[in-house]
């Protein structure tokens, strides 16, 4: 489980072996059964998640009650609330486990103790974030100015198998649609 965070974080930074281990020293293990949360919206963000197994959606709740998935954290994946539990406010968002997860949790003392340990993790959570922003500019940039279709159609190769684990009104949420009108967009992309 360790090995999958080695890997995700040497794709952006180099580690020693003995960093590494200093590093491992201040996650924990969680499990989180299906339909169990991670996090739900009001409590305070402890802790940020990397999820060496299952699938977790995030998402919040608008005001008719409906789920507007921001994004699907699986394996070699970030879990998080970042204004909560960078401001330590209540969460806007949920993060709730749609298969049986194993999830490594870091709080946030040992996060800032490990900026002053090591200036590599600090490098490390900025490139992080920053590729977390590019991410959600180009998904707004999607959501306003690209059809259903082209937006289902970038989900699909942008998460290759990733469809397969989820229900069709979850892929819905993910894009902003219907769970009707996502029906007729996959209908008439099969149909060609």
């Amino acid at each position: 489980m360790f090995q999958l965070l080695r890997k995700n974080i040497e794709k952006h930074i180099q580690i020693t072996e003995e960093e590494f281990e200093q590093f491992c020293a201040n996650f924990q293990l969680r499990k989180v059964k299906k339909k169990d949360f991670l996090l739900r919206a009001g409590e305070i963000c402890r802790y940020e998640g990397f999820v060496t197994k299952g699938c977790f959606k995030v998402y919040y709740l608008d005001e008719n009650g409906s789920e507007q998935i921001l994004y699907f954290a699986t394996e070699d994946w970030w879990a998080t609330d970042i204004d909560s539990f960078t401001n330590q406010v209540p969460a806007i968002l949920n993060i709730e486990a749609l298969e049986d997860c194993e999830v490594l949790c870091i709080n946030k003392p040992d996060k800032d103790i490990l900026y002053n340990q090591l200036a590599k993790v600090e490098k490390l959570f900025r490139i992080m974030n920053q590729r977390t922003l590019v991410s959600f500019q180009r998904r707004v940039i999607s959501s306003i100015g690209k059809t259903a279709a082209q937006r289902y159609i970038e989900f699909i190769e942008k998460y290759p198998g990733l469809e397969d684990r989820l229900t069709q009104l979850q892929v819905a949420a993910y894009l902003g649609i219907t769970h009707e009108f996502l029906n007729k967009i996959r209908k008439k992309l099969f149909r060609n």
